[in-house]
């Protein structure tokens, strides 16, 4: 079984710690982290302009929509009139 040099001082054992490739591994981690959360932001900011844009596109339908029906309702009530003033006058 392999030994750790162990180096003790003042009743605390202590190990070697350069190099310490766990703390160049996790510094490396941590810019890793960095520019993983600046593009997960980036993603963010995209994704709620995509949002936005659908938001508006489906109020647009909506409005389109409502539109469509106010126009049915008066060609209804114009073709009523027409068949009223027809009506009217044939019988006199």
């Amino acid at each position: 079984m392999k030994q750790m040099s162990l180096q003790t001082t003042n009743n605390y054992s202590t190990t070697p710690t350069t190099p310490n490739p766990y703390i160049t591994r996790r510094l490396n981690n941590m810019d890793e982290a960095k520019i993983m959360k600046a593009e997960k932001n980036d993603w963010t900011r995209i994704y709620q302009k995509t949002l936005k844009g659908l938001e508006v596109m489906i109020d647009m339908q909506k409005q389109i929509k409502d539109m469509l029906k106010i126009v049915a309702e008066t060609n209804i009530m114009i073709m009523e009139m027409e068949d009223s003033i027809l009506k009217a006058s044939t019988n006199n």
